[in-house]
């Protein structure tokens, strides 16, 4: 979640950590900072300079400017809170009793607080309230003992010293750490984090997150799981978690350019709303081309005994992830005819049910680093490759935005959605492409197993190359249908999003997408739930947008609707024009279409008026409070 760069070579540290850092605003954070170590006035020894500022990264930039920070060896960090208040005090770097070393970790140090009493007992003081000051002074103090031995300073001093510290780390985390007196070594190390190593000529940059490399490399090597490297402008040496030294070759980054770019709209989520269009015109092109027989009607990147002997599938993922999830089950049950459940990622992980033969495992996380679904896979596949009984093998596929990624790289089939980098916090077109994905799955086990007759798969595919254009037109629709209404939710407090069958998780996300862009309290619901208690919320203030789309729940929707305006809710149709949709007191119109494809058009109107209610009420719409696009902590 926190964002993590650090850079050794010839230039100036300071400019390149803060454009790193920019890159990496869209994961969230409360506060920024960075150390950097000059050595060019001082007998080979660093001078190291600390800036920190709590708030937007504009204030650090503001700060190095006006007080600098050379050198050409630094770290850097944004940081979303989890130990300590959003101040400045507990932002990173943090350093040791000396101030000679320094850190930025992403994660969280599960064994902080008595580590942190041991350090207190030996006269350490502390002045931030994180896990992460406890780093430094374990750090420091295993240097002294090295340097006790008789051992001059150097880069692999400071290397053995941190190996020796992780071993006594537990929990999750990324790190990078600096010393005066190595002036021309990084350290960083990693478990269950993300970290990637970019490659220059004569200098290296080290990020979470490949977007941070933008305009500096294309040329890259991810960490592993338990490795730590040593960085000098000479080289990289690479160690596993035993201090075994490690050769392995570096990479290319592939896909869409790194570099986002806002363009002319106000938010970059505005912009990814209406970039959805050409998500799922690219998504047709790449999986539905002309030609494709019947017996094969999507193009997927597996190899046929993929598909071959599954008999059930389960879908592991957290928040917008999960809804996708949700209706790809449907889609997967109810028109492809394999029994399919849904779990939260986090949940998952501490309860799994009991294990079933021939199932598949699917992970689905945009940025392919969430942190409970990345464990919840490994969790499985072990579980299953210790059963010994080749009908409960681990089969695993991911579903992601990001096909550089840490689940690229765990599980073995990747379905990448292509929807291009996505800076808003709040998911929506990449919420669009894990849809599409889930509809590209269901047609071709509908088509291998014959759940379905061709008719059917080839109606279900016509409707799906029609739908870029059903959101062209939607989207420009929308956007002023939404602006108009939102100023009548100025002082609301609450919400209710109904929906009924596939439509039900989109009901959820919008909700989701309300909370987080708004801050307004909002609940999705079945439909045929709100009898069930929470009718007992509706009044005159509280809005209930309701989703009723044709089809076999059609006339049930409308019907529960209408028992929450007879509790004088204002009443919000998600709906296509017509006499039965007169109920509603606003409506949010939809072409008609089949239910099958009805939710890929139905979160269109979610989008926009989450958006435009957040506009609205002049709130930071890209980086919502307390909220970080990749949550790669537990």
């Amino acid at each position: 979640m926190c964002g993590i760069v650090a850079i050794v070579g010839s230039r100036q540290a300071a400019p390149l950590l803060i454009d790193g850092l920019r890159q990496l605003e869209y994961r969230g954070y409360d506060s920024a900072g960075l150390a950097t170590l000059d050595s060019s006035s001082n007998c080979g020894k660093g001078v190291l300079t600390c800036k920190r500022a709590s708030g937007k990264l504009v204030h650090l930039s503001k700060l190095v400017d006006s007080e600098g920070a050379p050198g050409h060896l630094g770290i850097g960090h944004t940081r979303w809170a989890t130990h300590g208040k959003p101040e400045k005090r507990n932002a990173h770097p943090h350093r040791d009793v000396s101030g000679h070393v320094a850190v930025v970790q992403n994660g969280i140090i599960e064994n902080h607080r008595s580590l942190r009493k041991d350090l207190e007992s030996q006269g350490k003081k502390f002045v931030s309230d994180t896990d992460t000051e406890v780093i430094p002074h374990l750090i420091a103090d295993e240097l002294k003992l090295l340097q006790g031995e008789g051992r001059q300073p150097c880069g692999a001093m400071l290397k053995e010293a941190v190996q020796n510290v992780t071993a006594v780390l537990k929990g999750a985390y990324a790190l990078a750490v600096i010393w005066v007196e190595t002036p021309d070594a990084l350290v960083v190390a990693r478990k269950q984090a993300p970290l990637v190593i970019g490659l220059g000529e004569g200098e290296f940059l080290c990020a979470s997150d490949t977007p941070a490399l933008a305009g500096f490399t294309r040329t890259i090597l991810p960490m592993e799981d338990g490795e730590v490297a040593l960085l000098t402008p000479l080289g990289i040496e690479l160690y596993n978690s035993q201090g075994e030294r490690q050769k392995r070759s570096p990479s290319l980054l592939t896909g869409n350019s790194q570099v986002a770019d806002k363009r002319h709209f106000r938010h970059f989520m505005l912009k990814e709303i209406h970039e959805q269009p050409e998500t799922a015109e690219l998504w047709v092109a790449r999986h539905l081309p002309a030609g494709l027989p019947i017996e094969s009607p999507v193009a997927m990147p597996f190899e046929e005994s993929f598909y071959e002997g599954i008999e059930s599938i389960q879908i592991l993922a957290c928040g917008t992830s999960r809804h996708a999830a949700m209706v790809g089950a449907y889609l997967l049950e109810q028109f492809a005819g394999i029994p399919t459940s849904v779990f939260y990622a986090s949940e998952f992980r501490y309860a799994p049910p009991p294990l079933s033969p021939h199932t598949l495992t699917i992970g689905v996380t945009q940025s392919g680093e969430t942190a409970d679904t990345l464990a919840a896979l490994d969790m499985e596949e072990k579980r299953r490759n210790a059963h010994g009984d080749l009908a409960f093998a681990s089969r695993q596929l991911g579903i992601t935005n990001r096909s550089d990624s840490s689940l690229a790289r765990q599980v073995p089939n990747i379905l990448d959605i292509g929807a291009g980098i996505e800076v808003g916090v709040a998911a929506t077109k990449t919420f669009l492409g894990q849809l599409l994905a889930f509809y590209g799955l269901a047609l071709t086990f509908a088509s291998r197993r014959q759940n379905r007759c061709p008719t059917e798969i080839q109606d279900l595919l016509t409707e799906l190359k029609a739908v870029p254009n059903h959101l062209r037109k939607l989207i420009q629709k929308h956007d002023q249908l939404s602006e108009a209404l939102a100023s009548r939710f100025a002082e609301t407090q609450d919400v209710i999003f109904l929906g009924r069958g596939i439509n039900y998780p989109i009901a959820l996300e919008g909700a989701l997408k309300l909370k987080e862009i708004s801050y307004i309290h909002a609940e999705g619901y079945p439909a045929g739930e709100m009898k069930h208690g929470p009718i007992a919320l509706l009044e005159r203030r509280v809005p209930v947008i309701s989703i009723a789309m044709p089809g076999v729940v059609f006339d049930k929707v409308l019907s529960n609707a209408q028992e929450a305006k007879a509790r004088e809710a204002q009443l919000i149709g998600v709906a296509p024009e017509g006499p039965e949709t007169e109920i509603f007191d606003e409506l949010l119109p939809l072409p008609v279409v089949s239910e099958w494809i009805s939710p890929l058009l139905a979160l269109i109107p979610m989008q926009l008026l989450s958006y435009h209610i957040a506009a609205h009420r002049g709130l930071d719409i890209d980086q919502p409070r307390n909220l970080a696009k990749s949550v790669t902590v537990e």
